[in-house]
């Protein structure tokens, strides 16, 4: 009888570690499962966030419309409370503030942050092929104009190129003023850092003078990165009314050389970035030197 006990009780326990290794089996297959599982989600998370990341944060150069953009990709912006807003300044200003971003393309300083806004001022672009007149408007837009002073003072656009013309779909600009167009260089519309139109000053500043902005023949205005107060280098001159939103500072009125804005238009494009009629110069314009008189 002692031995048939033996061997019953054996047997439980046999089964009773069979059943116990069975369900630790069961406890890690759960644990792999779910390590699977999670895994699964994280990726696909991953890829729709990218996904999404591509294409809400892609280069406004490759966007359809033609607004005139001053950067490919925005490498740093300035703290909302830092920079004020166009609503903020009230004009002629009396006081800037000028935030660091990014890279410059070429070594400059900081604008002062005390305009002289009681000043006139009136710049030419020196260009290979003639000289462009303005009229800043100090008093609309001092920050602004500050920069713009501050920039060609330093010759910051010497020796670059206009590296952007549209001739169609109601913008009709030349844009300027990013030291990345050399002006040996062949602008083929690559796109891509470090390319023609992604450069900049180092630093960025708040919009002005845009309630009820218009942008008619003869305007100068800023390009941007496409969001608030992203201003930088880069400027357009409008040679033809154009129907541009009212989301790029006016700060100057062309009084001479419109005519060679045209002639540049006229010659159309010599490769193309969002489409026809939005692309490189083929008539080259040299920035020789921005001069600055102030009255």
């Amino acid at each position: 009888m002692a031995g048939r006990k033996d061997r019953e009780r054996r047997r439980a326990r046999e089964r009773h570690e069979r059943a116990r290794q069975q369900r630790l089996e069961r406890r890690q297959q759960i644990r792999q499962w779910t390590a699977i599982g999670s895994a699964v989600v994280l990726v696909l998370g991953l890829v729709l966030g990218l996904t999404f990341g591509v294409f809400l944060g892609g280069s406004p150069k490759a966007a359809p419309s033609p607004k005139p953009k001053a950067t490919a990709s925005k490498t740093a912006s300035p703290s909302a409370s830092a920079t004020p807003t166009a609503s903020t300044i009230a004009e002629p200003a009396h006081h800037c503030t000028y935030t660091k971003a990014g890279t410059a393309s070429k070594a400059v300083t900081l604008p002062p942050a005390a305009p002289d806004y009681t000043a006139s001022y009136t710049a030419t672009i020196n260009t290979n092929l003639g000289k462009i007149g303005i009229n800043l408007l100090n008093s609309k837009a001092t920050c602004t104009v500050n920069s713009f002073v501050h920039l060609a003072s330093a010759d910051f656009w010497n020796n670059s190129q206009c590296h952007r013309v549209v001739t169609s779909g109601g913008f009709y600009i030349l844009q300027c003023g990013d030291p990345l167009a050399k002006a040996d260089a062949k602008l083929t519309c690559a796109q891509g850092s470090n390319s023609p139109g992604t450069g900049g000053p180092g630093y960025e500043f708040a919009n002005e003078n845009l309630t009820g902005a218009t942008y008619k023949a003869g305007t100068v205005a800023m390009a941007n990165t496409g969001a608030a107060d992203s201003n930088g280098s880069q400027f357009f001159l409008v040679y033809k009314n154009s129907t541009l939103p009212a989301d790029y500072t006016p700060f100057g009125t062309i009084t001479s050389g419109l005519d060679i804005l045209q002639k540049v238009a006229k010659a159309g494009t010599s490769c193309t970035y969002s489409g026809p009629g939005d692309g490189a110069p083929k008539e080259k314009v040299i920035i020789d030197s921005v001069t600055i008189k102030k009255t």
